[in-house]
């Protein structure tokens, strides 16, 4: 496990300088100066429409393009960080085709994929109109249940208000969390079977 710490932060919002991405950056404003950051907009860097080739033999390791990018970049990181705005209670497309890749990087040759990102940190930033947050419960479930699947660790979803651009800012609460998401303590995800079966 790498001793210092690099951020990904993986934008999935389909507008530019929206809730999501302010909020996710209130946050990142408080890492410490020696913590790496990297963002990467997926809107920026499409990927293309994700194949399942999981009983194929030819699997190869991506150059050049940007499904290489967000691979390296994802290997990388110790803490990745999925800034998605809900979308139908959910993560936008492109985050949900971010994680279908992830699907055929267990599965890349020399990459040892799943080995690497466990251990590591999955967190979630994410702006929703709604003011009752259960209606993101899905959302929560989605990156848990991944991080469950990937034996890595979970900090958990900062979620704020917003519609319009920039009506996360007059969220208070939000902006307040926003300043130790990051601090706290991120425990090993578990799926909720494995916590039942230990109760």
């Amino acid at each position: 496990m790498p001793t210092r710490r690099d951020f990904l932060f993986v934008l999935g919002s389909s507008r530019p300088d929206g809730n999501t991405e302010i909020l996710a950056r209130k946050a990142a404003e408080q890492l410490p100066a020696d913590v790496g950051q990297r963002w990467i907009d997926l809107a920026e860097h499409p990927l293309p429409e994700f194949t399942d080739l999981r009983h194929d033999s030819d699997h190869v390791r991506p150059q050049g393009d940007d499904v290489a990018l967000l691979l390296d970049a994802t290997l990388e990181a110790t803490d990745i960080v999925i800034a998605s705005p809900l979308y139908w209670y959910s993560v936008s497309a492109p985050t949900k085709r971010y994680l279908d890749y992830w699907s055929g990087w267990l599965r890349t040759p020399g990459v040892d994929f799943k080995e690497t990102l466990a251990g590591r940190t999955l967190w979630g930033v994410t702006a929703l109109a709604h003011e009752e947050f259960v209606v993101a419960d899905p959302l929560v479930g989605t990156l848990h249940n991944s991080a469950a699947y990937m034996g890595m660790r979970f900090g958990g979803v900062l979620l704020g208000n917003g519609s319009k651009p920039g009506d996360v800012l007059t969220d208070e609460t939000a902006l307040t969390r926003a300043k130790t998401f990051f601090a706290q303590d991120a425990p090993l995800a578990r799926f909720a079977y494995e916590t039942e079966d230990a109760a």
